[in-house]
């Protein structure tokens, strides 16, 4: 009988990588980037609309790049048409109806594969991997922190 790994970066690492791929799979279908689609979600979370230096402060923090990265990925899409600078208000974008239908098109697969990658597991167990994995993110964030 084999005992089940300790959760480890590694074990975490595989996780991400894994969904990761699956995720690009979907995202390179339509010739969006994993930096855009991130860039589309806050914007569509967001109502449709958002301040550009928060999106560009989020997507920073939470993926780890630098403000550069970031700006290319909302570039490339302003220049695609997806997202657009708001007239009145130059320092907010503005999801377009083509990148509204780009997300949804995005998120309806994504729900398709979440459906297939999450459906037996215990909601129990979800919730303990979600505290867990919320907890170690935190801390890491620390540590980048200097802390």
């Amino acid at each position: 009988m084999t005992s089940a790994p300790t959760v480890n970066g590694q074990i975490i690492g595989q996780a991400h990588y894994a969904t990761r791929a699956v995720l690009e799979g979907v995202l390179g279908a339509t010739g969006t980037t994993f930096h855009e689609s991130v860039a589309l979600n806050a914007t569509a979370d967001n109502g449709g609309s958002i301040e550009r230096r928060p999106l560009v402060e989020r997507m920073t923090s939470t993926l780890k790049i630098d403000a550069a990265t970031v700006e290319t990925a909302l570039a490339e899409l302003i220049a695609q048409g997806l997202l657009e600078v708001e007239p009145e208000d130059p320092a907010r974008l503005t999801m377009t109806a083509g990148g509204s239908e780009l997300h949804r098109t995005h998120r309806a697969a994504l729900a398709e594969i979440t459906a297939r990658l999450y459906a037996d597991l215990p909601a129990d167990d979800l919730a303990a991997a979600g505290r867990v994995l919320t907890e170690v993110t935190a801390r890491a964030n620390t540590v980048l922190a200097g802390g």
